[in-house]
């Protein structure tokens, strides 16, 4: 019932992780990034609201300027996010241009949440241009952002997004199928469909060896966040085709989560 629900949902968040727009070298999957390209531009085209929230800059940057940079300092990872996040929405960019639709560049970190005329800002903008139909391209001011003021992964930079907006769903789009009751890697571990509360024992299936900076962990954290606010989430394989509309259409495809309160949006 919940699923066939989501086909009504006007405006979606959806997170993208960097695997899910890179190859096996960092370097950005321009056929990838197009394939999701694709899908936005369609639920667009559907009267649906995306925005999005994109990783992907510092492996970028790391696969161009590594052999001139050999640690893994916080400076030289802010380098790497700084000639990343030029890579990567250049490439939204074109791909986008491509198919009749302008992108919008918004770089955050974990202040502008905290201060309320930030916010307030942040989320007029967001909303200006989706009327303008702008696909805003959020990210992690990953160039500025010190320990103090890092959100660490953009799991839950998405889910404080999909919180403030008041969107009525979280699409998060890893290298990964969803949940499972057990390691991913062990032909008996089973997906799980839906979860309808985020428990001690959904939090213990979590998997501190995913790739990334976030990892299931952070996935988890970002489900409470939204589904406690009345909005679904929704972990999915960003590596599948038609992933997005599979999901908006009420697909049984990756794990969704059920809201704890109804969205009165």
């Amino acid at each position: 019932m919940l699923r066939a629900q989501l086909r009504k949902s006007k405006l979606i968040v959806v997170k993208v992780g960097a695997s899910s727009l890179s190859d096996e070298n960092g370097r950005i999957d321009f056929e990838k990034m197009n394939s999701i390209c694709v899908e936005v531009s369609n639920l667009r085209r559907q009267g649906i609201d995306v925005v999005l929230v994109s990783s992907g800059a510092i492996r970028a940057g790391k696969a161009i300027i590594s052999d001139s940079i050999k640690n893994n300092e916080i400076s030289s990872l802010q380098a790497f996010a700084a000639v990343g996040q030029v890579l990567l929405m250049e490439s939204y960019r074109d791909i986008m241009a491509g198919k009749g639709y302008r992108i919008a560049q918004i770089l955050l970190t974990w202040d502008d949440f905290r201060s309320k005329t930030r916010l307030k800002n942040l989320i007029n903008t967001i909303q200006t241009l989706l009327s303008l139909g702008v696909l805003p391209i959020i990210n992690e001011n990953d160039t500025i952002a010190v320990e103090e003021i890092k959100f660490g992964d953009n799991d839950t930079l998405s889910a404080l997004v999909a919180t403030h907006l008041g969107s009525d769903l979280l699409i998060i789009l890893s290298d990964i199928d969803g949940l499972y009751n057990g390691d991913p890697g062990l032909p008996s571990s089973k997906l799980i469909s839906f979860v309808p509360e985020v428990t001690q024992e959904i939090e213990s299936l979590a998997s501190s060896t995913h790739k990334g900076f976030g990892g299931m962990k952070t996935k988890l954290k970002a489900a409470k966040m939204v589904t406690a606010m009345g909005i679904p989430m929704v972990i999915a394989n960003g590596r599948e085709s038609g992933i997005l509309e599979r999901i908006i259409n009420g697909e049984r495809v990756g794990t969704l989560f059920g809201p704890r309160v109804k969205n009165e949006k």
